[in-house]
């Protein structure tokens, strides 16, 4: 599932990856939250995967997929926080691909990842 992270400046959005993320989460979750980001301007995306995350459905992959189809140069930046290595590597390995800028940072680093976001 994913939980909206609240308290983030202004221009930078947020979820957090928990359990067992599905299509639905994507679609009334996450899709509303990058439309509404939208509305200002290129999106900062705030990405959070903790270790109590147990996956993704099929169904959420093609969401993902989907989105980052749709919605390729919207995003400005986006910053993934996970202590997840496997993880980690494949973000790095396929972020080279994307308009905008993308980042790992630890679990530990979170509050880096937001200043990260929010900063010019």
């Amino acid at each position: 599932m994913f939980t909206v992270v609240e308290g983030l400046p202004d221009g930078v959005i947020g979820v957090e990856a928990k359990n067992e993320v599905t299509a639905e989460d994507y679609t009334s979750v996450l899709d509303p939250l990058i439309a509404k980001a939208l509305e200002s301007g290129k999106v900062r995306l705030l990405y959070v995967v903790g270790p109590e995350l147990e996956g993704y459905t099929g169904g959420a992959a093609w969401q993902d997929a989907k989105l980052g189809f749709e919605h390729f140069t919207s995003f400005e930046r986006v910053a993934v926080v996970t202590d997840r290595e496997g993880l980690e590597a494949a973000v790095k390995a396929v972020g080279w691909m994307m308009p905008g800028e993308v980042k790992v940072f630890g679990n530990d680093h979170r509050a880096d990842a937001v200043t990260w976001l929010a900063g010019g």
